[in-house]
């Protein structure tokens, strides 16, 4: 069945990998953390271990650069044996604080899809991580009049998105939401019977990826490009 989105109000929009690059970074990071820790442990296994440390820390931490310092550090004086030098945990903060001042890089077609929706819809944008950070790249990165809203979720799931919709005073049925996870930005709101429309990054974070059996079934679509969007949104 074609989807129309007749019924829609108010679009959200995903930020990191959606409306800029962030993953990208996270990428280049471990790698770095895998070359100070090459002396305790392999780059493949300090890679695995790195992921169980942030799925391990998420509740306590979040999402974010601050909670992944956190977890690189812990995990270097967990694969040292409490040995690892001042020199490397200074090194591993030189990572974190170079993640937070990266210059926003904007992902093709942002601002034009963002100036022309917003003449006929309510704009918001709906992401996680540290809010801080997040407010940081919103400002730095010059779209923060094209949302009537922000909400940084400490969890993209169907209790904080429905918590969200009540709060936007919309229907489920009114809401279109655009990013590029399967797991926080499409599946929790077509499961609680809004709109959602997939724009994949190149670089996908473990933690976020999904089985094909658990997206099977939902109806949403899948672009290559933000820009496509405005292929199917009424625009005039």
């Amino acid at each position: 069945m074609e989807i129309t989105y007749s019924n829609i109000k108010v679009i959200g929009f995903d930020a990191d990998d959606t409306l800029w690059v962030n993953e990208t970074y996270f990428r280049e990071a471990e790698e770095e953390v895998g070359r100070l820790l090459s002396h305790y442990e392999t780059p493949n296994k300090i890679d695995q271990e790195l992921f169980r440390m942030e799925i391990k820390n998420l509740p306590t931490y979040g999402y974010g650069v601050k909670g992944f310092v956190l977890s690189m550090i812990e995990l270097a004086i967990e694969l040292s044996d409490g040995r690892v030098s001042n020199e490397i945990i200074g090194k591993i903060l030189d990572i974190g604080k170079n993640m937070i001042n990266k210059p926003i890089e904007l992902l093709d077609g942002v601002e034009d899809v963002l100036k022309t929706l917003s003449k006929n819809y309510r704009l918001i944008l709906a992401t996680k991580g540290d809010l801080l950070d997040q407010e940081r790249k919103l400002e730095k990165s010059g779209l923060l009049d094209y949302f009537h809203h922000i909400e940084v979720l400490s969890e993209k799931q169907e209790a904080n998105y429905k918590k969200l919709l009540k709060h936007l005073d919309i229907k489920p049925s009114e809401f279109l939401m655009i990013g590029n996870s399967l797991k926080s930005d499409i599946l929790p709101l077509v499961n609680i019977g809004a709109e959602a429309i997939h724009v994949p990054f190149h670089t996908t974070w473990q933690h976020e990826k999904v089985s094909k059996m658990e997206a099977s079934g939902l109806e949403y679509k899948t672009v290559d490009n933000l820009k496509e969007i405005l292929n199917f949104i009424k625009t005039k």
